[in-house]
């Protein structure tokens, strides 16, 4: 039998959500930079992003990345993170999964107790650290890009659950903010099909009255997912949250990227000082940590040095076989 492609994979998870690793099958990705490379992944490699994230190797909520060579000096590199409707700006859940997978398997360089993995993402240039003890990868932290409250107070109407109230914040993607009690949901597992209805119809609405894009590089923009928060579960929690993003996809993590918005929107809210620290759990009861470093500024915003910490596995190595007489198999979404 003659395979159209033939892909490897690894296979992780950060809190649960997955991270799919495309090591090989692919041809090296060029660009000057990250958004270069991404755009030339949008345009030619989008069926493999098809073939790996969508049913029947996937599902509407898989999650995946691409390693490219760096661009930037700091960096070991580069990487474009996929899901189920295309690419994002940056992923901290992925981060984390990267990172470790990165060391565990001898990617870069690797030194006790602490590994630094530089990773240059569309949104910018992140710097992680792994922990390594000669044998295992641990916990991972890692700096995030500038993040920041973009628009306070934002009122938007919807069609099932009414009236509600949102921050906008970046975290190295844009997200729209609400407590959960606003729509008369709590966050659980219970309720993730209420939950998905109502993200969804915010993040319309949000879009249909905003139009947000970042200060610096306006090919970041949109709201890419909604974060609907509530309290926390389990001792020392700050708070529980649940992020559904690109089309209606669930994340299973805390959401790196949504807890480095959620910092910069306590801290320009007066409710988190620079130096404190947030304990976020997932809608499956995983934990990351974010801790406000500093403040800087973004064009005209006020924002945030956030530092994300958290922890991932390798869970499979995977050879993946695109057989051309198979149109199922090149990829289908059904939700």
């Amino acid at each position: 039998m003659e395979f159209s492609s033939v892909l490897t994979t690894v296979e992780s998870h950060a809190g649960g959500e997955p991270l799919r690793i495309v090591t090989g099958g692919v041809p090296r990705i060029p660009g000057g930079t990250m958004l270069e490379k991404r755009r030339w992944v949008r345009e030619n490699l989008d069926h493999v992003r098809c073939a790996l994230m969508l049913e029947p190797r996937g599902h509407a909520d898989m999650y995946g990345a691409y390693i490219t060579e760096p661009v930037s000096r700091e960096a070991e590199l580069g990487v474009i993170f996929m899901h189920n409707e295309g690419y994002s700006d940056m992923c901290g859940h992925g981060v984390i999964a990267l990172a470790t997978v990165a060391v565990a398997q001898g990617l870069v360089a690797r030194s006790v107790p602490e590994t630094r993995v530089g990773i240059d993402s569309p949104a910018g240039f992140v710097e992680a650290f792994v922990e390594w003890d000669g044998r295992r990868a641990g916990a991972v932290r890692f700096v995030n890009v500038p993040s920041f409250l973009h628009t306070r107070d934002l009122s938007v109407t919807t069609q099932n659950f009414g009236a509600v109230t949102v921050d906008v914040a970046f975290g190295g993607a844009f997200y729209a903010y609400l407590d959960a009690a606003q729509v008369g949901l709590e966050v659980a597992p219970p309720r993730v099909a209420e939950l998905i209805q109502a993200a969804t119809e915010i993040k319309r609405a949000v879009m249909e009255r905003v139009d947000v894009f970042h200060p610096l590089e306006p090919e970041l923009r949109g709201i890419y997912g909604t974060i609907l928060s509530g309290p926390p579960r389990t001792a020392g929690g700050s708070q529980r949250n649940v992020c559904v993003f690109a089309d209606r996809q669930v994340d299973r993590s805390p959401t790196g990227t949504g807890t480095a918005g959620r910092v910069a929107q306590l801290v320009a809210r007066g409710q988190l000082a620079v130096g404190g620290t947030i304990v976020n759990e997932s809608i499956v009861g995983s934990v990351f940590t974010g801790r406000a470093l500093s403040m800087t500024t973004v064009g005209e915003f006020e924002a945030v040095e956030t530092e994300i910490a958290g922890r991932a596995a390798i869970i499979g190595l995977n050879t993946w076989v695109v057989d051309p007489d198979d149109e199922l198999g090149r990829g289908f979404f059904l939700r």
